[in-house]
C-alpha cells in the first residue's frame, strides 16, 4: 500500500511517526512523508476552518498523486477546535478513501511518555511512570530532560524512533485516549485490505 504520511515536525518525520504506522496498519506500507507546511499545497476559499480546509486539500493532492492512502497529523497545540475540525475532514467524501487523520494532545511528543517501559529501555536507566501524557504542558520539554539526564549520545529524534519501536501500543491507546486511540482506530481501518479503492 501506498501511503502519504503528512506531519508537522522534524521528530514525526524522522521515522517516529512511519513505525507507528507501520506497526498499527501490520501490512506492508511503501511511505513517503511530506510537512503540513508543503507551500505547494493549497487551501481553497469558501467555508469552513483552515484545519479541516487543509486536511481536504491534502486528501485531494494525495488522491491526484495516485496514493492508495494519506495519514495525517497534526499537533492540539492547545486549540481544542482542531480535533473536530479533522473529524469532519475525516467523515467527508472529498479525497482519498483510505485516510487516518489524527490530532495528538498536546503534541506528538506526549505519545513518546505513554510507556516507561519503553522509555527506560532506550535511555538505559529506570524512567518512572510520568502523569497521564496528554496533560502535560510541555510533553517535549520532558522528553529534552529525559534525554538529558540519561546521559545517552543520541538525538531527540533518534530517541523518539526507538521509543515507537518498542512501545506497546495498548499503552499508547489507554494513555493518551483522547488523541493516540481514535487515530490508531483509524489507520487500523485505513490498511484494512477489505476496504475498496474506489477506482
Amino acid at each position: 500500500m501506498r501511503v502519504l504520511l503528512v506531519s508537522e515536525g522534524k521528530h514525526e518525520q524522522s521515522g517516529a511517526l512511519e513505525t507507528l504506522v507501520s506497526r498499527l496498519a501490520n501490512v506492508p506500507l511503501q511511505c513517503d512523508q511530506d510537512s503540513v507546511k508543503n507551500p505547494e499545497i493549497h487551501v481553497r476559499p469558501g467555508k469552513g476552518g483552515q484545519i479541516s480546509k487543509k486536511a481536504f486539500a491534502w486528501m485531494l493532492h494525495a488522491e491526484q498523486n495516485d496514493y492508495d492512502a494519506l495519514v495525517y497529523l497534526i499537533d492540539e497545540d492547545g486549540d481544542r477546535a482542531r480535533a473536530p475540525q479533522l473529524d469532519k475532514a475525516q467523515a467527508g467524501a472529498l479525497g482519498v478513501k483510505r485516510r487516518a487523520l489524527g490530532v495528538a494532545i498536546r503534541t506528538f511528543d506526549a505519545w513518546m511518555l505513554a510507556d516507561e517501559k519503553a522509555l527506560s529501555s532506550v535511555l538505559g536507566q529506570p524512567i518512572q511512570r510520568q502523569k497521564e501524557p496528554e496533560s502535560i504542558l510541555d510533553p517535549k520539554g520532558v522528553c529534552e530532560r529525559l534525554l538529558k539526564e540519561s546521559g545517552r549520545g543520541i538525538r531527540q529524534s533518534e530517541m523518539y524512533t526507538e521509543i515507537s519501536k518498542k512501545a506497546k501500543l495498548d499503552n499508547l491507546e489507554n494513555r493518551c485516549p483522547r488523541g493516540f486511540a481514535p487515530f490508531a482506530e483509524r489507520v487500523r481501518a485505513m490498511a484494512d485490505q477489505r476496504t475498496e479503492k474506489t477506482p
